[in-house]
């Protein structure tokens, strides 16, 4: 039996390195009172990036000779101020053909504080543009990776942590390699086996790599690891550096434990057809598009016709007390949304970063709350924990309960925003409804027959379709459960009190936009019933008074009726899953799953070395449940990677958490694995008259 993967290390709020600013002939340059080392080249920083980093792993000419549809990757141990990100950006804009695409993965254990870095870069003034990108959507420093878009063709990842750790969990291939940080005699804990190793584990053949230092520790190490290295002419006062190969990585066998979640095999991807057009969907298609992929989106009705045709919701996520994997997706999808969305639509037309209090009404919640304080030390401008006395400064209405408070939190408008990612360049719409799917091995192609009689053909096909993904024949044994939830919108006059921030508890209430004020959802598992009932506004109408009292006495001395039989609102359907992760990847072969695994069943430390079998070419976005806004945008992401063969904007253990193929392999273990999609949706529905807990 293999060895278990090592756990993820618990989130964390990562130092800021100890910096002195020291001036010389060139610049106000940053150093480092930690390590006692620069950060880069006194002499020239930006020569010897060029020289040691670009010219030593022949960048120039590889990037002119890209003809890949995937992008070229380059990997860095050590991200600093930057400057070798910039560099090679610059680099590659110069000498790669137009459709190339870049892909940087670089870690840090250390970051910058953004005024830092901004200080840093100053000293380039022709880097500005460059820069500008970067600083402005600088994360917090908080422990994991964060996906940056620094323009339409160049994406870089941050894995905030340490080097070997961080780059032992990368779900990518790497094919030239800055082996920068500070010097081996000062950084010692850096220059270990165990980063050679992770290095090459994630390498692809002919991988290249180049680094400042000559250093013995090195040499050995990167030969232990499979690299073969030859000394260069070194940069100013350094004599020599160290450049080289891996013609053939090692095996991969961190999966060993775990095969079923082992990627298919990348293929072509000239045409995609995406069928559903909520948020799901238009966030995939977009995110394909924006990769040069032809995208047809598929949609019965509309744009957002479904659950994300809300006008207005909470963009939000409910951590456990104790750090789970759910809580890490959701938090770095609640992370990743918010840049997306500042990229996106930097004058928030379509989103408010007004923030999110969520309120501890009772002792059971409270208590639970300070678990979660006291089991992540966050940074602030993520989460922290208020009193009633701040939350209601926070909030602008008086308030009896403490909370938590989500800074950077906010509200968006979905059947908007699903709108604007439709319209985008290499996205063609269908009206439509898909009836069922079936590959042609010989066409090497999906065939998509429609309601109407007619065909669309694609290599790769995305259901996004909520709680209806399971009625096509491959996603047959995929177990969701639609989620009946009803908003409810009360009007108000411009001149009525109003929130500063999205306030939840039982329920939520977001600040009014354009004249409405949304409160809701009711939450009714199983419930299939889409039309609006004047009890459940009661019902929201009645969550809204006890978790705002003085808010609403207010509105209702403003002259705004709360009447639940006056309100209006929208009841739509979500999808979850058993364990209330959405599902995002590749769909399995069910009945070749059954089989290879079948030995689980009897003894679940019998992991067959079987690769897990998938359909080609077939992927599934759903179950996002009422947290599509935190989740969607980087499941997106995490297909789109996948799809076109790119590094992914998450740990692979937590890509692996979200695999449709978890459940069929818990139910394998347990014995249950004939149970289908159908044991789910066929429980009695909840009653209705339950609120949601956003």
């Amino acid at each position: 039996m293999s060895p278990p993967p090592s756990p993820l290390p618990p989130l964390a709020t990562l130092s800021a390195p100890d910096l002195e600013w020291r001036a010389d002939d060139v610049s106000d340059a940053p150093y480092s009172s930690v390590y006692d080392d620069v950060y880069f080249s006194r002499h020239d920083g930006r020569a010897e990036t060029m020289h040691v980093f670009l010219d030593g792993n022949h960048l120039p000419e590889r990037f002119a000779a890209w003809q890949e549809a995937r992008p070229f990757v380059i990997g860095e141990t050590g991200f600093g101020t930057g400057l070798n990100v910039l560099c090679a950006w610059t680099c590659f804009e110069r000498y790669a053909p137009a459709q190339a695409r870049l892909h940087l993965v670089s870690t840090e254990k250390y970051p910058l504080p953004r005024n830092a870095l901004a200080r840093a870069l100053a000293i380039w003034p022709d880097l500005a543009a460059h820069a500008r990108p970067l600083i402005d959507q600088w994360p917090e420093p908080l422990s994991g990776v964060h996906r940056l878009w620094l323009s339409e063709r160049v994406t870089l990842d941050l894995h905030f942590g340490d080097a070997a750790e961080r780059l032992s969990r990368l779900d990518g291939r790497v094919d030239a390699w800055f082996l920068d940080g500070f010097s081996p005699a000062k950084n010692p804990d850096m220059w270990q086996p165990a980063l050679y190793k992770a290095m090459a584990t994630v390498s692809r053949p002919g991988a290249s790599f180049a680094t400042f230092t000559c250093a013995g520790v090195v040499k050995r190490g990167l030969r232990d690891a499979g690299f073969t290295w030859r000394k260069a002419p070194g940069f100013g006062r350094k004599r020599e550096m160290l450049c080289g190969e891996i013609a053939e990585p090692p095996d991969d066998t961190r999966r060993a434990s775990t095969p079923w979640f082992t990627p298919p095999r990348a293929r072509p991807a000239r045409q995609v057809v995406v069928i559903g057009a909520g948020l799901a969907g238009t966030s995939v298609a977009a995110a394909l598009a924006r990769r040069g992929v032809a995208v047809t989106l598929l949609e019965r009705d509309a744009p957002g016709a479904g659950a994300s045709g809300n006008r207005q919701g909470a963009l939000y996520v409910k951590l456990a007390a104790e750090t789970n994997p759910q809580s890490r997706v959701y938090l770095s999808g609640l992370l990743h949304t918010r840049r997306w969305l500042a990229t996106l639509d930097p004058e928030q037309r379509l989103w408010q970063d007004c923030g999110v209090l969520q309120l501890a009404t009772g002792a059971k919640e409270a208590a639970r709350q300070q678990r979660f304080l006291a089991h992540h030390a966050l940074p602030e401008r993520v989460v922290h924990g208020v009193d009633a006395t701040t939350a209601s400064q926070a909030a602008g209405t008086p308030l009896d309960a403490p909370g938590l408070d989500y800074p950077q939190a906010g509200w968006v408008r979905p059947d908007q925003l699903c709108r604007h990612l439709v319209a985008s360049p290499g996205i063609t719409q269908r009206r439509g409804e898909a009836r069922d799917l079936d590959f042609e091995a010989d066409a090497d192609a999906w065939h998509i027959a429609l309601t109407d009689g007619t065909t669309l053909a694609a290599d790769h096909v995305v259901v996004a379709t909520a709680h209806e993904a399971p009625r096509f024949t491959p996603l047959a044994g995929l177990p969701l459960k639609p989620i009946r939830g009803q908003l409810t919108h009360v009007p108000v006059p411009a001149d009525a009190p109003s929130l500063a921030r999205v306030v939840c508890a039982g329920g939520y209430v977001a600040p009014a936009m354009d004249g409405v004020l949304s409160l809701g959802a009711t939450f009714a598992p199983g419930n299939t019933d889409t039309a609006v009932h004047t009890a459940d506004h009661a019902r929201n109408v009645a969550e809204f008074e006890a978790t705002l009292p003085a808010f609403a006495e207010a509105l209702r001395e403003a002259g705004v009726t709360l009447d639940p039989a006056a309100c209006e609102g929208r009841a739509s359907l979500r999808a979850a899953s058993p364990d209330k992760s959405p599902y995002a990847g590749p769909v399995p072969v069910r009945e070749a799953w059954l089989d290879d695994y079948a030995v689980l069943g009897s003894d679940a430390r019998r992991v067959p070395d079987t690769p897990g079998q998938h359909h080609p070419g077939l992927w599934v976005s759903t179950a996002h449940g009422s947290r599509g806004l935190a989740s969607a945008p980087l499941c997106a992401e995490i297909i789109a990677s996948r799809l076109c063969d790119e590094p992914l904007p998450l740990e692979r253990e937590l890509a692996d958490h979200l695999h449709p193929g978890r459940r069929l392999v818990a139910d394998i273990i347990r014995g249950n694995a004939t149970l289908s999609a159908s044991s789910m949706r066929d429980e009695p529905p909840t009653s209705p008259n339950t609120t949601e807990t956003p």
